[in-house]
């Protein structure tokens, strides 16, 4: 009942940010997702609107896989940069993502990307530095929406696995 209410104080949103609310819930991740009054499109503006440090922002990275077109999402620390030749050695050559091939393949616009209720499961790797970390903050489908959560739960969420994808 309690998730039933928490959910019902989300359908005012926008459809990702309730999106994101609904597979939350169905994962039984305890946190719900977070309304910022301010839009968080970077890692940086996520960081200083919760007033955590830079690398705790989980930001979501999409790539484009040349061999077959499909989305490649990297979650990574927020003070960190993906390396896109280590990248590329492990799931294949990619490219930049358009903000048009964002949204059709996972949903979300820019700055609003969900690590969870994704429109296409992409091909989804987590940054390792995370780890570095007890709490996490990770986009919750709108440039507006975080929820909070562990390394381990966001493997859990996800399925995805750790990988070594950031430059040193």
């Amino acid at each position: 009942m309690q998730q039933i209410l928490q959910l019902a104080a989300v359908s005012n949103r926008p459809e990702g940010f309730q999106r994101v609310a609904e597979a939350l819930a169905e994962l039984r991740h305890a946190q719900v997702p977070l309304w910022l009054e301010v839009a968080a499109r970077t890692a940086q503006e996520a960081a200083d609107a919760l007033g955590v440090s830079l690398g705790q922002i989980a930001k979501s990275v999409v790539f484009r896989r040349l061999a077959d077109d499909r989305a490649v999402l990297v979650v990574a620390s927020g003070d960190r940069r993906v390396d896109e030749r280590k990248l590329a050695a492990q799931v294949g050559e990619v490219g930049r993502a358009d903000a048009l091939f964002v949204k059709q393949r996972t949903g979300f616009a820019i700055g609003g990307v969900s690590p969870v209720g994704l429109a296409e499961a992409p091909v989804m790797l987590i940054d390792r530095e995370l780890q570095r970390f007890e709490f996490i903050w990770a986009a919750a489908g709108h440039p507006n929406g975080v929820f909070q959560l562990t390394p381990a739960q966001l493997l859990r969420l996800t399925g995805a696995p750790l990988a070594d994808v950031v430059a040193t």
